[in-house]
């Protein structure tokens, strides 16, 4: 699952818009739009989301998540364990 801040954290890591995004991924604007409005875990039809993640690997990210870890040896960013 991806997170509406992850998809815009991987954005700013590529330096694209969201017009380029949808391009990469396929699909709509507005899709991508709404995606990055969700409150947390993005909602979308799977397909799509699946296209949207397809399109961030290509592009060389890599998605971690809560409590995973990196399969790869290259730098990320990601929030600190909450000290609730």
């Amino acid at each position: 699952m991806i997170t509406a801040p992850q998809l815009r954290a991987a954005r700013a890591l590529l330096g694209i818009d969201q017009q380029k995004l949808a391009d990469l991924a396929d699909v709509s604007l507005p899709t991508i739009q709404r995606m990055e409005a969700s409150p947390d875990n993005v909602r979308s039809v799977v397909s799509t989301l699946m296209k949207v993640l397809e399109a961030l690997d290509k592009a060389g990210l890599e998605i971690i998540g809560e409590g995973a870890t990196s399969s790869g040896g290259g730098r990320g960013v990601r929030f600190k364990e909450s000290s609730k």
